[in-house]
């Protein structure tokens, strides 16, 4: 895009057009089949778009312009804004991370072992539900490969067998 080229000036420009569509990301997950965290991400260029699924982000966001489609699908600068921590959701996600981390990370390590959950290889989604008490409830769902640590023999190091 001529004269767009930088992160910011594209997401802007993705937000409107998602905007002027009308939908919710939940709306367009359903409509392409992803979820609905991954097509915010799309949109703010967290996300690289798979050339298989932009026609299906094509119909669902019709007034999408080709050129940004195709800087959809360009592998994305990952990153975020320090200031971001600020925001009262982002703050507050963050704690409840904090606060419930080493008890989630027990049960991982009693669950599977020592390892960790993948942030790659991980779905991730956001759900309005009603609780008992009929009021509105959060969910918000990680959903990550289970990646083992492995004890580090140097003979299984492949850097030092082909040195050798």
């Amino acid at each position: 895009m001529e004269g767009e080229t930088s992160k910011s000036s594209i997401t802007r420009s993705l937000l409107a057009v998602k905007q002027q569509s009308g939908k919710s990301y939940s709306q367009i997950a359903e409509e392409t089949g992803l979820t609905n965290v991954y097509v915010a991400q799309l949109f703010r260029r967290q996300a690289q778009l798979n050339p298989d699924t932009a026609s299906k982000l094509q119909a669902a966001v019709p007034n999408i312009p080709v050129e940004l489609l195709h800087e959809m699908m360009k592998p994305p600068m990952r990153s975020y804004d320090p200031n971001l921590i600020q925001e009262p959701a982002v703050y507050r996600l963050n704690e409840a991370v904090m606060h419930f981390g080493e008890s989630i990370k027990e049960i991982i390590n009693e669950e599977f072992g020592d390892g960790i959950m993948s942030a790659i290889d991980f779905y991730c989604s956001v759900d309005k539900v009603k609780g008992v008490d009929g009021k509105d409830r959060v969910v918000v769902t990680f959903d990550g490969k289970y990646l083992p640590y492995s004890e580090q023999k140097s003979e299984h190091m492949v850097s030092r067998l082909q040195r050798q």
